[in-house]
């Protein structure tokens, strides 16, 4: 990503995921870094940031997104990725074996 906002190396959580950016009157999508870090002295929080590769946008402005979460909100939001994590897993696991029973057929 040329012209990147938020620091990305070794530690950055990931550093290309697809994303996408709604607005009332635009869609875009984009490869992604996405990270979660806390400062490294008396973390008071955790934050969460996302920038999109503005090379593959027309339409919005090179930015990134972060939101402060309390120790308990990051719990949260932990709890919930694991959740439909699981529920994206199991899709997969039935879909590959509805088509080995198909290929046995």
């Amino acid at each position: 990503m040329v012209d990147r906002l938020l620091k990305v190396n070794a530690y950055t959580t990931l550093d290309l995921v697809d994303a996408s950016a709604e607005g009332h009157d635009f869609a875009e999508s984009a490869r992604a870094v996405l990270n979660v870090t806390a400062p490294r002295n008396d973390p008071e929080k955790v934050e969460l940031q996302l920038e999109l590769d503005n090379t593959q946008l027309d339409r919005l402005p090179a930015h990134a997104d972060s939101v402060d979460l309390s120790a308990e909100q990051a719990r949260k939001v932990a709890a919930d990725l694991e959740k439909y994590a699981a529920k994206v897993e199991q899709a997969q696991r039935n879909a590959a074996e509805n088509r080995a029973e198909e290929t046995d057929d």
